[in-house]
């Protein structure tokens, strides 16, 4: 429960920031933005869930990448004043990427990851 209280915070700020930086990147408001990283968080609680053990650090947070640049690029369809291109996704899914990666580590050595 750690894992998902962590990303639910670090998720929608990840996408903000990344909505202030990146002119590729630009959500019409602040709800879309927060609400496309806790989708982020949700998506990335649930990949961690699933995989994430001690030897599948790398996996997972690739996985996490790729999943989200999906969920980023995928939401110019469910919220069309949102402008992104692929390019402003990807920079989100590195940002999002190299937060999974320390959530991971975090998890991992702490020992609360919940795979079954």
């Amino acid at each position: 429960m750690d894992g998902l209280l962590m990303k639910l915070l670090v998720s929608p700020v990840l996408v903000v920031l990344a909505d202030a930086l990146f002119p590729e990147v630009n959500f019409a408001n602040l709800y879309q933005s927060i609400g496309v990283g806790f989708v982020l968080a949700v998506a990335g609680y649930f990949l961690d869930r699933a995989i994430l053990t001690s030897g599948s650090l790398w996996l997972t947070t690739m996985f996490d990448l790729i999943i989200g640049f999906l969920i980023v690029y995928g939401s110019i369809v469910f919220l069309p004043t949102a402008q992104i291109t692929a390019i402003g996704a990807g920079f989100v899914a590195i940002f999002f990427g190299v937060a999974e990666y320390i959530q991971h580590v975090w998890l991992i050595r702490t020992g609360r990851t919940e795979s079954a």
